[in-house]
């Protein structure tokens, strides 16, 4: 019960082709946030046709963003062309921005679409997140306890020689370098908290406020989520207090989370309720 448990890859051999458990979780994340965006979307009585092209630029932007935060921001730059380092805040502020084009090409209230967006969001971050288990990407600090997971043929494995490069993680003098380290295995937790996250998101999702206050609820619950999981991850970008760059975005996140929703909070001739009307199409 307390031995660490050993973590091996999921990989689908299909001929030449290796399908791993990170695309087969990200396919499914954005699959999740079309369907649950369109169900919502519909059920509020609002047309659902651009949600497949908001989809395919929260793609291209998400990806993107996230790729570039870790190799800029984190000056990853051997990471350009490789598998994993994704980081979350580049994902979703590139996934944001590219959504917010293709809103203003549509010519869409974007109210709207920040209203049902926050409960997909959150869904699809929880099933991404099973991707990072799958391939052993995005673990925690050295760990001994219960629960705590090795990860040998992670990316990248959580050997001493690996902790030491990536996360600049100090060991006793004399351990070897080969040495597999157990690790907390943050991608778990974060899986767990999506979906409370999510969870709550969808319980509120017949609110009463103006269109967009919902998002302003899944910006101080993501920003919370992403501030407590810091503590345990396998981070060397520690700056103020001990807190991550990640953290800092979080704090900025839940203030205007919070400000947000207090800037939708009532319905008004300029700020409709999230059912359609004849004043608001």
């Amino acid at each position: 019960m307390t031995s660490p448990i050993i973590h091996h890859p999921f990989v689908v051999q299909l001929g030449p082709l290796s399908l791993t458990g990170f695309g087969i979780a990200v396919v499914a994340a954005f699959g999740i946030a079309q369907y649950l965006s369109e169900s919502e979307l519909r059920r509020r009585g609002h047309d659902t046709s651009a949600i497949a092209d908001m989809i395919l630029a929260a793609v291209v932007g998400g990806l993107l963003g996230a790729k570039l935060y870790y190799v800029i921001i984190l000056k990853n730059y051997d990471a350009l062309f490789t598998r994993g380092g994704f980081v979350f805040w580049g994902g979703l502020i590139g996934g944001i921005l590219a959504v917010m084009a293709v809103i203003r090409w549509k010519k869409i209230p974007m109210m709207r679409i920040f209203d049902v967006g926050g409960p997909a969001v959150a869904a699809a971050y929880a099933v991404g997140r099973t991707g990072c288990w799958a391939v052993g990407d995005d673990y925690g600090r050295p760990f001994s306890g219960f629960g705590a997971v090795m990860f040998p043929n992670g990316q990248p494995p959580s050997t001493v020689a690996s902790m030491m490069a990536d996360f600049h993680t100090v060991f006793p003098a004399g351990t070897s370098p080969t040495t597999v380290v157990s690790v907390y295995p943050t991608q778990l937790y974060e899986i767990t908290l999506a979906t409370i996250m999510f969870l709550i998101l969808w319980r509120l999702r017949d609110h009463k406020h103006a269109e967009g206050w919902l998002f302003g609820v899944y910006c101080v619950l993501a920003g919370f989520e992403r501030f407590i999981i810091e503590f345990f991850r396998a981070k060397d970008d520690r700056f103020l207090g001990g807190l991550t760059y990640a953290q800092a975005i979080a704090l900025a996140f839940v203030a205007m989370g919070f400000l947000w929703m207090y800037m939708r909070k009532n319905v008004s001739k300029t700020r409709p309720g999230i059912y359609a009307t004849a004043a608001n199409g």
